[in-house]
């Protein structure tokens, strides 16, 4: 079979190389992959910046196959399931915890864009019918991060205001998952052409951060002030999102965009009584109902484009500064 592997890290250590069919073990699976999908943690690893990550390694966390053979005591899954791999393969329900979330598809194990790849029956969720292949493959990491963002730890209700921040992929599941649940969503962006595409996907109020560098305060009376932020880019934005927000207010506090080394305006985190979480994408559970909320209304992820099975080094360099995806990038398997 074939895969695309880091044989180092760097994006110019990137190969497509030949490896074995592996065999399910008693409670495996093996997949026909169709599809994976590209996040920024992605690139992290790719560089070498990713605490776990060993070389050589398969990329990517996110991917959908098509179950092609069982092991012998396998009773979950049957041939021709259309499937998605869990991030955390061991993470199948309840809150992070070190003995569920390592290892990760990608990270500390091989991950997705290979033609075939061996789960344990337990590991996988079922896809909805009306998504295609693309579509699936971009739900395991951004899509999961975002309802476990919106619901688990927002408590997102109509008539909530939210903020998001960007166009990627969990921004924009988040403008969605909102949507669904009769909320608002305020939605910055350095890109007016992007903020025009969240409009149509039913953002009511836009803002772009490059005009307006300070925009805590404007979009605080755009809107009267936010209940959930979804915070993605990390240090750059975090005392923006603060000034906007509500007494009672909660920061999901998803990405390291702009590193690590965030200040905290406690002016506005401690008399608001801010409630602040880090999200750690989310186990089986979260999966699961996501994709009920996602069968029910039909929802479709925004895929941005997809590319061909050997095209991941243009995939990862459309997270580098200057990259204007607008969703999800796609890479598609071919069969072997």
């Amino acid at each position: 079979m074939r895969a695309v592997r880091f044989d180092a890290a760097g994006l110019d250590a990137i190969h497509l190389v030949d490896l074995p069919v592996p065999e399910p073990g008693p409670h495996e699976v093996r997949l026909a992959m169709r599809a994976a999908s590209c996040n920024f943690r992605d690139l992290v690893v790719g560089l070498g910046k990713y605490p776990g990550a060993a070389f050589p390694l398969v990329p990517l966390s996110d991917g959908v196959g098509v179950v092609e053979a069982l092991g012998a005591q396998v009773k979950r899954l049957k041939i021709g399931d259309r499937v998605c791999p869990i991030f955390s393969p061991r993470w199948l329900s309840g809150p992070p915890t070190d003995a569920v979330t390592s290892p990760a598809l990608g990270g500390e194990i091989d991950g997705t864009l290979r033609q075939k790849m061996l789960v344990d029956e337990q590991a996988v969720v079922f896809v909805p019918e009306h998504l295609s292949d693309a579509e699936a493959a971009a739900l395991p990491c951004a899509g999961v991060t975002a309802w476990s963002a919106m619901v688990g730890f927002g408590r997102v209700k109509p008539g909530d205001t939210v903020l998001v921040e960007g166009t990627g992929g969990v921004a924009l599941f988040a403008l969605q998952f909102a949507k669904l649940a009769g909320a608002q969503v305020a939605l910055i962006s350095s890109s007016d052409e992007k903020l025009e595409r969240a409009k149509a996907l039913g953002a009511d109020y836009t803002l772009n951060y490059r005009d307006t560098p300070e925009w805590g305060m404007p979009i605080a009376k755009l809107t009267g002030g936010v209940d959930i932020v979804i915070e993605t880019v990390g240090a750059a934005t975090l005392g923006q999102a603060l000034t906007c927000i509500k007494k009672g207010g909660r920061v999901a506090q998803v990405g390291l965009l702009s590193g690590v080394g965030a200040s905290l305006p406690l002016q506005f985190f401690i008399p608001r009584g801010v409630a602040m979480q880090g999200i750690l994408v989310g186990g089986r559970d979260q999966f699961e109902n996501m994709l009920r909320a996602i069968a029910l209304h039909r929802l479709r992820p925004v895929v941005s484009e997809i590319l061909a099975f050997d095209q991941l080094p243009a995939a990862l360099g459309k997270f580098l500064p200057g990259g204007n995806h607008f969703g999800k990038i796609v890479l598609e398997i071919p069969g072997s």
